[in-house]
């Protein structure tokens, strides 16, 4: 055999190695992009003039930051830009590399940079995993240019990467994929030679299914898609008979039940409505009912984490002031964490919220006060208020008469704080529920102190009787918060 049968013997074995690799891969990966003009979703990163097309277009170096939920392409967008570039592309996962992996990728670039003139882009999974240490590690081929490196994270990088690190790379933010974007990722797989190459036909009840787990996560849907199709293809007696993927076939494959929630349509708002309004009426085991079907659905858990923030404020404030607190260290452990661990503290939340004494004061106040000044009820600012700080206030009348209240006992002095449009006016009447009970004597003691002599013995100058509800009716919408038809 000659030299060039050998070469070309090889070649073809090669060829049949890599054809029989990719065989085995997932479809996520077979499915990988190999050009940004094949990427879904992430319009406002990819088009003319932005970062990741003057990096490619134009071969500019930089580094980047990928922030963004999982499977919403940031490995893609890595691989497609080194592609593109003709770089070549070493991929590091900090859950199991360390400096010495990272040390090994940079000193092999540099050889590359120096002998080719041939550039690396490093890529770093889970880059938020790194300690303080490792990411310096990274510095020193950053600032130099060595490489051109990609940090991919699911986690706040302003948290989780060191800022040096961030200051030398541009940061770019990813979003889910939308509804639509989920459904050209799945026929293009289900259609494609790399994919199921039209081995399976997906019924239009399964897509809306397979849609709504996904959740905005393409590797999730791809990964769903491949279960259901081995499952078909397992009944069918081989992947050469066409099979049709439904709704039994698709829960059968990823062990999930259908529920019937259409994030777009009346099951969004009906469910989320019910939601809030048993966490209302203090019925644990009901919210807890409508949380789980929301996380089944695919609901976005920051959406949830939203609404218990205004539910706290909106339906328990002073009551249980700690509930803001809980809902709001909740809305940031599902940044940080991220399903399906963060189910975990978006129950606890719920029971929190659901089982704490509920009062709309709050609600109540602003929406009143806010009816005040649409109503015009503004007035100037009393004299002695004003700022007196800079050069001639004083010969206007600014700050004259005004008392610190520190000088005075308890830290109340009497005077006049609100224009005299609304003086007098009580928008905030807390109630006798949980914590309340204690700020409403704790308000009662103030506004005696504030209130002048004469308004003391002049009762009816007050809005504290019956029928003058804080100055004025009802401001609508103010009761419903919500955003789903509460009461």
């Amino acid at each position: 055999m000659t030299k060039a049968q050998r070469e070309q013997a090889e070649s073809l074995f090669d060829a049949r190695a890599e054809d029989e690799r990719r065989g085995l891969e997932p479809l996520a990966v077979r499915m990988r992009p190999r050009g940004l003009d094949e990427v879904v979703g992430q319009e406002h990163l990819l088009g003319r003039g932005t970062p990741i097309r003057q990096l490619v277009d134009r071969d500019v170096p930089m580094s980047l930051v990928l922030w963004g939920p999982p499977g919403t392409g940031k490995t893609t967008l890595a691989s497609v830009v080194s592609r593109a570039t003709k770089r070549r592309f070493v991929e590091i996962s900090a859950v199991s590399d360390g400096v010495k992996q990272v040390r090994a990728a940079i000193d092999e670039a540099k050889r590359e940079l120096g002998m080719s003139g041939r550039q690396t882009v490093l890529f770093v999974d889970e880059v938020h995993r790194f300690n303080k240490a490792q990411q310096d590690t990274l510095l020193p081929a950053v600032e130099n240019r060595w490489v051109s490196f990609i940090g991919a994270t699911t986690e706040n990088p302003f948290f989780s990467v060191i800022g040096p690190l961030l200051s030398r790379s541009l940061l770019l933010t990813l979003e889910p994929l939308t509804d639509d974007q989920l459904r050209e990722v799945i026929r293009r797989a289900g259609a494609d030679e790399r994919g199921l190459n039209g081995a399976v036909e997906l019924e239009p009840a399964a897509e809306d299914h397979l849609v709504r787990l996904a959740g905005g996560d393409a590797r999730r849907a791809l990964t769903y898609l491949e279960a259901a199709a081995l499952v078909v293809a397992g009944d069918a007696g081989g992947p050469s008979v066409r099979g049709h993927i439904d709704v039994d076939v698709l829960e059968k494959a990823v062990d999930r039940a259908a529920v019937r929630y259409d994030r777009e349509g009346d099951q969004h708002y009906d469910v989320v409505s019910a939601f809030i309004k048993s966490i209302r009426g203090s019925d644990v085991d009901a919210a807890l009912h409508y949380l789980a079907r929301m996380i089944e659905a695919g609901e976005d858990p920051r959406f949830i984490a939203r609404r218990l923030i205004v539910h706290a404020s909106e339906d328990i404030g002073m009551a249980d002031p700690t509930a803001l607190q809980t809902a709001t260290a909740v809305a940031h452990a599902v940044e940080y964490v991220g399903l399906p661990e963060a189910r975990i503290n978006l129950a606890q939340a719920v029971i929190h919220l659901s089982l704490a004494p509920k009062s709309n004061a709050v609600v109540t106040a602003i929406g009143e006060a806010l009816g005040d000044v649409k109503r015009g009820l503004v007035g100037p600012v009393p004299a002695h208020l004003r700022d007196a700080h800079y050069k001639g206030a004083r010969r206007l009348g600014h700050g004259a008469g005004y008392r610190y209240a520190h000088d005075h006992p308890g830290g109340i002095a009497e005077q006049q704080y609100a224009p005299d449009a609304v003086h007098g006016r009580r928008y905030y009447r807390p109630t006798r529920h949980g914590m309340e009970a204690r700020f409403s004597e704790v308000l009662d003691r103030i506004r005696a102190v504030l209130r002048p002599p004469a308004e003391r013995a002049d009762k009816t100058r007050t809005s504290d009787e019956p029928g003058d509800q804080a100055g004025g009716e009802p401001v609508a919408g103010a009761g419903d918060a919500d955003g789903a038809g509460a009461p």
